[in-house]
């Protein structure tokens, strides 16, 4: 090996050690008729990875872990015969009045902080009117009603993480 292709491995080792260093894709670098680019490659990838979702939350299991606050013969308490809460849940988010979260994310009720909300209970709002703002990656992206109607129920808070398939507002 000849002392030029010496350097240029130890130039290339440079850079690939700066990619990783610096979380880059790829960098390409070319001076006095020397061209080199490193391109990092993560595992598994096969060029463009397809996105992945989370399954549907599986947090509202935690209804049903929490002590009970009534009776066992009570109808809403853990256990009770009847439908348990994550039962509920699991039909409320089936409903075609229901929508749900598209994404995980952070769920925000108006469009910047001490703003009024897109709504409220009562609203009257219509098909493709933004009713909420989900933050991911540091993304904000808008959440439009997919029926039009008056919201009889919002079931998240103001900067209230959420899962996909979550349910988020009722749309009567």
């Amino acid at each position: 090996m000849n002392k030029a292709a010496q350097v240029d491995q130890d130039l290339v080792r440079t850079i690939a050690e700066l990619v990783n260093q610096q979380n880059l894709a790829e960098i390409e670098i070319e001076a006095e008729g020397f061209r080199v680019r490193v391109t990092r490659a993560h595992a598994g990838s096969g060029g463009v990875a397809a996105p992945v979702y989370a399954a549907p939350p599986a947090a509202y299991a935690v209804h049903a872990a929490a002590p009970a606050a009534f009776p066992a013969s009570h109808p809403t308490a853990p256990g009770a015969v009847g439908s348990p809460p994550t039962a509920a849940v699991e039909d409320l988010a089936a409903s075609p009045n229901t929508l749900t979260s598209p994404m995980v994310g952070t769920a925000y009720r108006s469009p910047e902080p001490n703003a009024s909300p897109f709504i409220e209970v009562g609203s009257k709002v219509s098909e493709g009117q933004t009713v909420l703002i989900i933050e991911a990656m540091k993304t904000m992206n808008q959440i439009p009603a997919h029926r039009s109607g008056t919201v009889s129920r919002i079931l998240v808070q103001d900067s209230q993480p959420v899962e996909y398939g979550e349910p988020l507002i009722v749309i009567e």
